[in-house]
């Protein structure tokens, strides 16, 4: 199976000054790339559901169509916040899209924070989380504790991903990873943020044990401010369920010096 998670930033580019522009030809940019990629599953944090930015038009049925993919999407405020009364702001959400139904689909909200969305998805073999943590380091924990009481329930093969913010560094993920049990895909710690010049690892894909990593890239594109993860696994499922292997694919000249352009293949 092969998963992508993108922080797409509305699809208005990597430079800030590009915020409140109109973003059709980026997210033309964004399709073509995801298209190339023949994902099963892709998270999208921050995605525009029509704002005037995009003409109205929302951005994840655009992708889905594009992709030929179902789509689950929701605002990451809350539909009681004052965010979600802010015109702009009260599109702005995070997504899903998938190749196979989606079985179900519930959205959780934190009690703390301005961005408070947890969306969970569930397929036919796995459940996947997708969040989008604070900038404020004491919420962000208070969020990943939040995150811990509702994952640990959780009894099927699944993933914990999105934008964590871990703007202290990679050790505030530790609790939580050694409290679920779960493992970053990325185990080199390439960084994802920002795209231009990356030296944050702000972005993760945390899976269960049941769940085999096969290839993991993060591909140096710059459509947005962050890098895309791109993840090959295995999902723990009798033989015969089992779909074929995936090629894997690398956006690169030269397999021998992934280092080089940001790149990183783990078997």
């Amino acid at each position: 199976m092969r998963f992508v998670l993108y922080n797409i930033r509305y699809a208005t580019g990597p430079k800030a000054r590009n915020f409140v522009r109109p973003t059709g030809r980026n997210l033309n940019r964004i399709a073509g790339f995801l298209r190339d990629l023949q994902p099963d599953l892709v998270g999208l944090v921050e995605v525009d559901y029509g704002s005037y930015r995009t003409g109205r038009k929302n951005q994840v049925e655009q992708l889905a169509e594009s992709l030929g993919h179902y789509h689950s999407y929701s605002t990451k405020y809350g539909q009681g916040s004052f965010w979600h009364r802010i015109p702009v702001l009260n599109r702005q959400g995070n997504a899903f899209l998938a190749r196979d139904r989606i079985r179900n689909e519930t959205f959780h909200f934190f009690d703390q924070g301005m961005k408070r969305l947890v969306m969970e998805l569930e397929l036919e073999h796995m459940v996947v989380y997708l969040v989008h943590l604070s900038l404020g380091g004491r919420t962000r924990h208070q969020q990943l504790s939040a995150l811990y009481d509702l994952v640990r329930k959780t009894d099927r093969p699944f993933l914990v991903t999105g934008d964590f913010n871990m703007l202290w560094g990679e050790q505030e993920i530790d609790l939580f990873l050694a409290a679920t049990g779960l493992e970053d895909a990325n185990r080199a710690g390439l960084p994802t943020y920002p795209s231009r010049n990356p030296n944050q690892h702000l972005d993760f894909v945390l899976h269960s044990k049941d769940i085999k990593i096969r290839n993991f890239q993060v591909p140096q594109v710059t459509f947005s401010d962050h890098l895309p993860l791109v993840v090959d696994f295995d999902v723990d499922v009798a033989e015969d369920q089992r779909h074929g292997e995936r090629e894997p694919t690398c956006f690169c000249d030269d397999l021998s010096d992934l280092s080089a352009v940001g790149f990183g293949i783990r078997p």
